[in-house]
């Protein structure tokens, strides 16, 4: 279709795509006169997608604090006990690699999804732009859609617009407690502390901590809204450094679009030298962050595709083709082909499968069992034999899920005695502290200071052992 448009309106509208900085405060159909985004409702395709991923994300966070496992509770990061508990797995401080890994892993997979297809992650899964959604929700079922919140804001204080505010709030409030009771949640046991809220006995520090996550996701999804993601989010600024021509963004086609115009759905626009956009201003109402996406790439976007349902209805209705607002590359809005292989995004997902794969490996031979030796402050002792002695106290941990149970020795460690109890049984998930002494058995020492391994061995899996090395302090003269 776009070879039926004359050449002078390309070479007008295309330097407009290329615009980086069009504000939502500067574009008068995107805001009211109290600066305020009214969004319009809207249906369609990719917020279908959007809700049924929202609603996947709510149940997840929402119902797994509240999951059972063994008689604990499935997922939580018990700070007090230092011990994180992930469904059927116990991990330590020991394994805080393992946690910087999987950061580092989801780090990479949003750089790959956004060489892909741009700020997807903040239009669908970003919980900013999650719980916006939902507020904005409360917003329509409270005070009515667009148009009608706007008159109610226009209107003076009266019962009906006091009640519809106090509707609102109330359930954005009541949404906030709740978030916020189960973040803290995932910390601290969720049922007593829920318990506790509601009975008002929850001690300090957690009550904090959840009227904390209370204000913050008041604040931010009710108030501060589309300013999170234009001011305060970091990922707007540097998103673009990571775009290329084959990036998929949410973007208008201006050689199909141009120029623009009301017109009669029965009219031939084509020869009145307008293009498919009837500029109604949809595309408009319906964002989340009130800018214009006809005004090219703008870091304000978050990717939703809201305009994109709302431009495609309006197509629908005019009998156009779908598609004026969509996903679209560089090379595509100028005619090319986007190329799906290309070593940049390649490089991304071939670093992610590698980080994944030796995660997976890590896990798999994560120790199931781990030891660490304290050297007793004091350097020896003589025993009641005459023999040099040094004290050590061995932190072990049981990380697997049933009891173990134990056996201590000293590796390679001739002419050295090993005094304490070396069996012993630790229960499942929990750490032991032991304290052992080694005796030297020679007359004279070869060095004031020698190394030594302790070696612990499960007794029914020889497999699932931890060797640590400390060292035994002696005087060379007797």
């Amino acid at each position: 279709m776009s070879e039926h448009i004359p050449v002078q309106i390309i070479e007008v509208v295309e330097p407009s795509h290329k615009k980086t900085a069009t504000t939502s405060g500067q574009n008068k159909k995107a805001a009211s006169s109290d600066g305020h985004i009214y969004t319009r409702s809207f249906t369609g395709l990719y917020r279908n997608l959007r809700l049924g991923g929202a609603g996947f994300l709510f149940l997840l966070f929402f119902a797994t604090a509240w999951l059972d496992w063994d008689g604990r509770q499935a997922v939580l990061w018990d700070l007090a006990e230092s011990k994180f508990h992930i469904f059927g797995a116990t991990f330590w401080p020991q394994d805080f690699i393992l946690l910087s890994a999987l950061l580092i892993i989801c780090a990479f997979g949003l750089f790959a999804i956004t060489v892909f297809a741009g700020r997807v992650w903040c239009g669908y899964t970003c919980p900013q732009s999650t719980w916006t959604w939902l507020f904005m929700w409360c917003e329509k079922v409270t005070e009515g859609d667009r148009n009608q919140r706007m008159k109610l804001a226009k209107a003076p204080w009266g019962p009906n617009k006091l009640a519809r505010r106090a509707f609102k709030h109330s359930l954005w409030l009541a949404i906030s407690v709740l978030t916020g009771l189960t973040f803290v949640g995932y910390f601290t046991p969720i049922r007593p502390l829920a318990e506790e809220l509601f009975t008002l006995q929850a001690g300090g520090v957690s009550l904090f901590w959840i009227l904390f996550f209370t204000g913050a996701t008041y604040i931010n999804a009710g108030w501060m809204r589309e300013a999170v993601c234009m001011h305060m989010c970091p990922y707007a600024r540097f998103q673009s450094v990571m775009f290329d021509k084959d990036t998929l963004a949410v973007a208008y086609d201006p050689r199909r679009g141009e120029s623009r115009g009301p017109r009669k759905k029965e009219a031939d626009h084509r020869a009145q030298g307008l293009g498919d956009c009837i500029d109604c201003h949809m595309c408009v109402q319906v964002c989340p962050t009130g800018i214009d996406i006809r005004d090219g790439l703008q870091m304000e976007c978050i990717g939703c595709a809201a305009c994109i349902d709302a431009c495609d209805s309006i197509m629908d209705k005019m009998n156009y083709p779908r598609g004026l607002i969509g996903y679209k590359s560089e090379h595509t809005l100028q005619g090319g082909k986007t190329h799906w292989l290309r070593p940049r995004l390649l490089g991304y997902v071939t670093v992610l499968v590698a980080m994944i794969g030796a995660l997976v490996i890590a896990l798999h031979e994560r120790p199931m069992v781990s030891m660490d030796v304290i050297k007793d402050r004091g350097l020896f002792r003589e025993n009641a034999q005459g023999q040099i002695e040094n004290i050590y106290i061995l932190k072990v941990i049981n990380k697997t899920q049933e009891a173990q149970e134990y056996q201590l020795r000293l590796l390679n460690a001739e002419g050295f005695e090993l005094h304490g109890k070396t069996r012993f049984s630790i229960p499942a998930g929990e750490m032991a502290e032991l304290p052992v002494s080694v005796a030297m058995l020679a007359e004279r020492a070869a060095s004031s200071s020698l190394e030594l391994d302790f070696e612990l061995v499960d007794s029914d899996q020889p497999d699932i052992r931890s060797v640590a090395r400390s060292r035994f302090v002696a005087p060379l003269n007797r």
